[in-house]
């Protein structure tokens, strides 16, 4: 199992519900769409702070970002 992978997949399906682009996402991080892109990707980890950012931009559970839950 890779986690970062795992990650990436749900940040990727969280922000397509949400109905953001990756532009969208990393602008509110401060970063660039391809930094937000590696996200994910599973080539980078995020900070507490993103993981924070991101649940509440896309209405989801940090249990959920992290496969502790379903949803």
């Amino acid at each position: 199992m890779d986690i970062k992978k795992d990650v990436g997949e749900r940040l990727k399906e969280g922000r397509k519900a949400a109905g953001y682009t990756q532009a969208q996402a990393a602008k509110i991080l401060h970063m660039t769409q391809q930094q937000y892109s590696r996200f994910e990707n599973g080539v980078f980890e995020l900070n507490y702070s993103q993981i924070i950012t991101l649940c509440r931009l896309y209405d989801i559970s940090a249990d959920y970002l992290f496969a502790l839950t379903l949803f």
